[in-house]
């Protein structure tokens, strides 16, 4: 198959099935790459400034970044819900555009803050007294069990403001305003790592505070995030966006908008459950390995997780425009864009993996100070799981992306059945297998989500070419 059969509208699909004007291949890449670039800059320079923090915590030592490390799939854990609830919020959000129902898209994006302030607020009661007892369970030891629980708290603390800024993001992409979103997270994200600057070591007058310093200042960006993003929202009137709100709309909370947002959301609230399940399982057999390992393990997550924002950047692309084109009645241009998608996160992919093969030695030591325990332990292992990391990028930017249009379309069963299955069975019962039976070590267990990551993109793949998502309402 010719390279044009691959990249083109034309042999992306046959202009006898269109359904209406069709557009050219530079206009079907340019309606990708303006909601994409946005997103993509805002979440690999989010994912650049988190690395960033990781190594301010790792002038702390190793047990510092093992503690931090340590709260990421409890917090995930206690983020699971907004996540679920996000997904139909930007799924609804993207349908009622493409249906010109800007009202509809307005009251279900106030229904939809309401619900998340009150759950957070719920949650937030009942994690508190819990932190110690689930930085045990996370695997914490007796090194890192302090550090981890105050790390915990002080997060669990300013989850409204998180909660409510993620809504509102999620609507924005939704409608393809990612620019937004990218000048709020980047913001927050850099007034966290100024705050570290202060609170970590000690500078400028202010005390010293280790650890809780860096909790503290992720604390002050969400805080600021959420304040940038409602005040977008609000002004969006007086711009003419399609999203705004104002203290003079009704917030009561619309049933039919609520429903709406549910039924997609609800799939994918046991998705994220099982998914925070899965990983919570694998990251506390990574854990039992002991703190090298997992510090190397949380080095190369690092990179792992910047990856995963180039996928997720153009994911957002493929869920607004497939939704939006949904909405319009046009399934076969959802199809294209879906596709297109999917060819822009493959190039992406071949740069990323050759860029981590051959700078993993120098990546790997921005995270390890002269002063690291156990220091050549820790890189010698890290550099050797950063080849997975490499193998794992065309497979992991096919399937975020094609499970992101098949959420766009309102498929989130689907999606949610395979992340399901592949997370929080397949996941760690091959990781479980590969470290306790067949003694593979850090090694093994990055090959059981390699495993993992395989199954999945052969499954959403399949889904998204067969089509059935078609006749989806939402």
């Amino acid at each position: 198959m010719a390279i044009r059969d691959i990249f083109t509208v034309d042999g992306m699909m046959r202009r006898t099935k269109a359904l209406g004007d069709v557009p050219s291949t530079r206009q079907a890449y340019r309606s990708i790459i303006d909601i994409a670039l946005p997103s993509v800059l805002e979440m690999v320079l989010t994912s650049l400034i988190g690395s960033i923090d990781t190594m301010m915590v790792g002038t702390q030592g190793t047990n510092a970044i093992a503690a931090v490390g340590l709260v990421g799939q409890p917090r995930m854990l206690m983020l699971c819900l907004f996540f679920a609830l996000n997904i139909g919020v930007t799924t609804v959000v993207a349908r009622r555009k493409g249906e010109g129902r800007q009202a509809d898209a307005n009251a279900a994006l106030r229904s939809a803050l309401i619900v998340e302030l009150l759950l957070s607020l719920v949650l937030m009661a009942i994690v508190l007294p819990l932190s110690p007892h689930l930085m045990r369970f996370a695997g914490a030891k007796d090194e890192t069990i302090a550090d981890a629980t105050d790390y915990f708290n002080i997060l669990a603390w300013v989850l409204p403001l998180n909660a409510l800024s993620m809504g509102i993001n999620a609507a924005q992409r939704g409608t393809g305003n990612t620019r937004i979103v990218m000048v709020c997270n980047i913001t927050a994200n850099l007034v966290n790592v100024f705050f570290n600057y202060l609170l970590i070591n000690g500078n400028w007058g202010f005390p010293a505070l280790g650890v809780r310093g860096a909790a503290y200042a992720t604390g002050i960006g969400f805080g600021v995030g959420f304040i940038m993003a409602l005040t977008a929202l609000i002004r969006g009137g007086k711009r003419g966006d399609f999203l705004h709100v104002s203290f003079r709309d009704s917030w009561r909370i619309d049933p039919e908008s609520v429903k709406a947002v549910f039924k997609v959301g609800g799939n994918a609230m046991f998705e994220q459950v099982a998914l925070r399940f899965g990983f919570f399982t694998y990251a506390r057999i990574v854990a039992d390995l002991g703190t090298n390992a997992f510090a190397a393990h949380q080095i190369c997550s690092q990179f792992l997780t910047l990856s995963f924002t180039f996928a997720d950047g153009v994911g957002v692309a493929g869920t607004s425009l497939v939704g939006q084109m949904m909405g319009r009645k046009r399934p076969d241009l959802s199809t294209l864009y879906g596709k297109c998608s999917q060819r822009v996160a493959m190039i992406i992919s071949v740069i990323l993996a050759s860029t981590i093969v051959c700078l993993r030695v120098p990546l790997v030591n921005l995270f390890l100070s002269a002063e690291t325990a156990d220091k050549e332990a820790v890189f010698a292992l890290a550099t050797q799981v950063m080849l997975i990391v490499a193998l794992f990028q065309p497979f992991q930017m096919s399937s975020v992306v094609f499970s992101g249009c098949l959420r766009g379309a309102g498929d989130n069963r689907y999606v949610a059945f395979v992340m399901m299955i592949c997370v929080a069975v397949i996941r760690p019962v091959a990781a479980n297998t590969a470290v306790n039976l067949l003694d593979l070590g850090l090694i093994g267990a990055w090959m059981a989500s390699l495993i993992d990551m395989t199954i999945r993109v052969v499954l959403v793949a399949k889904r998204f070419s067969e089509g059935k998502w078609h006749a989806i309402k939402v």
